[in-house]
């Protein structure tokens, strides 16, 4: 098992509560922060370009993603090109179709080449991994973020997916891969095993990742007994216990 600083894939927050994207910007193993409008409305962002140049002033140094908003392809661009004049360090996001359907990929290989940093988001599946690798490819710095935790929701195993997404886009001088949509701290370690460039997860998974690699299975084993133990005696279990049968 590595340790935190054993790990080669870069670690990204996936939040848009700015106290916590702060707070998590002070850890210098933090290396991005992605966000999305879901995150966003959770957040209670109304004032979209506010809140991201405060954003951006504050963390100068580290990828920021912003996602785009609108469903009309050429509005999709322009939001794109405006959000990507927030700062040097940020990404803007487009997903990989519209909501009917309608893919993006010529959209975001107009934008990589007019010098936008793309992260194409909302990627399933292997063929819109290859198309977006490939629209991608050669321009400015992008990212093509696969939802593999989300396939792991319905069943389905993401590592095929994941392992030909890397191979790709590291045949590319500019193209990164996001492991998005991470459910645990095993996922990590997965992703720095198969090469992936980043992976982006909430505050609460990464602040786990100090402990990796610190207790053995047999460790981790007798802390839970303890934990029951003292649990147990907190609450004050009892169970009644029949007398002993005398033997005549």
């Amino acid at each position: 098992m590595p340790r935190l600083s054993d790990l080669k894939v870069k670690l990204f927050t996936d939040g848009a509560d700015k106290a916590q994207i702060l707070d998590m910007a002070k850890k210098p193993w933090i290396a991005g922060f992605t966000t999305n409008p879901s995150l966003l409305k959770k957040a209670g962002v109304s004032d979209y370009e506010s809140y991201g140049r405060e954003l951006v002033a504050a963390v100068p140094d580290r990828h920021i993603s912003f996602e785009v908003f609108s469903d009309d392809i050429p509005e999709m661009m322009a939001q794109a090109r405006i959000i990507a004049a927030w700062g040097k360090n940020v990404y803007a996001k487009l997903p990989v179709t519209t909501t009917r359907g309608e893919p993006l990929f010529e959209a975001v290989r107009t934008l990589s080449r007019e010098g936008v940093q793309v992260n194409m988001t909302a990627i399933f599946a292997p063929e819109q991994v290859a198309q977006g690798v490939e629209a991608l490819a050669g321009a400015a710095p992008a990212c093509v973020s696969v939802f593999a935790g989300r396939l792991a929701d319905l069943g389905i195993d993401y590592r095929p997916i994941m392992q030909d997404a890397v191979a790709r886009a590291r045949k590319t001088k500019n193209v990164e891969i996001i492991w998005a949509s991470t459910r645990e701290v095993f996922n990590v370690v997965e992703a720095d095993g198969m090469g992936c460039h980043i992976i982006t997860a909430p505050a609460d998974v990464l602040q786990k990742l100090p402990a990796i690699g610190t207790k053995t299975a047999l460790e981790l084993s007798l802390g839970a007994v303890q934990a029951f133990r003292a649990d147990a005696l907190a609450v004050g279990l009892t169970l009644a216990q029949p007398a002993a049968r005398r033997v005549s």
